[in-house]
């Protein structure tokens, strides 16, 4: 099996999806499950293609990292913010070496 850009993106999606679903669930996040979800679609166009170059989706990742680095610098914990910011920062480093 080769894991390639877009298979990547595709993990990718359904985790930041899980996640907003789950602070929506948990505690009440209309902007989480929106958030995810608008992120979630345009990576998946750049997964299909459809959004421009590959580099898109790098630039989307990169807004991604600052977005849950700041989160986590300000509350100091690793759920949610730690967690996303290490798995944003995985799949980045993934998705730019593929």
């Amino acid at each position: 099996m080769t894991i390639n850009p877009a298979s990547i993106l595709w993990i990718y999606i359904v985790l930041l999806l899980a996640g907003g679903l789950v602070g929506f669930l948990k505690a009440g996040s209309k902007a989480s499950i929106i958030t995810s979800s608008i992120f979630s679609v345009l990576l998946a166009l750049c997964a299909l293609g459809k959004l421009g170059p590959a580099y898109v989706a790098d630039i989307i990742l990169a807004v991604l990292l600052l977005v849950f680095g700041m989160r986590f610098s300000k509350k100091r914990k690793f759920m949610p913010g730690g967690m996303l910011l290490v798995m944003t920062a995985l799949a980045l480093a993934a998705h730019f070496l593929l």
